[in-house]
C-alpha cells in the first residue's frame, strides 16, 4: 500500500469523535486508536491486544510505551517526511512521546485531539519541534 493510499485511509477517520482507547471510525478513537484503526484497515487485525493506558500525559507507567511499540512493530522512515508515515510527538516537554498522528502530505497530518476528534493538521514548526520518531507501516505483517 502506498504512503497515499494510508493517507487516505486516515482522511477517512476525518470528524470521529474523541474517545479515550477506542478505535472506530464513525463512533470515536484517540490517537493511538487512530493508527490501530488504520493498521486493521491494512493488515486485516491488530498484531496484539493494546494494554489499559490513562489519558493522563503525566502517567509515569506507559512512558516509552509508544516509542516501543513502534520499533517493534513499524519500520523506520526514510528521511523526507511524506504521505502515510507515523509520527510520535512529545508534549508538555515530556521525555517520551505521548501522541501520534499520519502524515498526510509532508507538512500536514492526521490526530485526534481531546475535544476536537479526528482533525487534520498543518505541520509547522511548533509540532515538529516536538516529532520524537517517524515511521512508516509495514508492507505485511506476519
Amino acid at each position: 500500500m502506498t504512503g497515499d493510499e494510508i493517507a487516505g485511509l486516515a482522511r477517512d477517520w476525518l470528524g470521529t469523535p474523541y474517545r479515550h482507547r477506542a478505535s472506530m471510525r464513525g463512533a470515536g478513537c484517540d490517537c493511538l486508536g487512530l493508527l490501530r484503526g488504520v493498521w486493521r484497515e491494512i493488515h486485516g487485525s491488530e498484531p496484539r491486544p493494546v494494554p489499559a493506558y490513562r489519558a493522563d500525559m503525566r502517567d509515569p507507567e506507559h512512558a516509552g510505551a509508544l516509542e516501543a511499540a513502534a520499533v517493534e512493530l513499524l519500520l523506520p522512515a526514510g528521511p523526507e517526511l511524506a504521505a502515510g508515515q507515523v509520527v510520535l510527538f512529545r508534549l508538555n516537554r515530556a521525555a517520551h512521546a505521548r501522541h501520534c498522528g499520519i502524515l498526510v502530505a509532508p507538512d500536514r497530518f492526521i490526530h485526534a485531539q481531546e475535544r476536537l476528534g479526528v482533525v487534520e493538521a498543518t505541520l509547522g514548526e511548533a509540532w515538529l519541534r516536538r516529532v520524537a520518531g517517524r515511521f512508516e507501516f509495514p508492507k505485511r505483517f506476519l
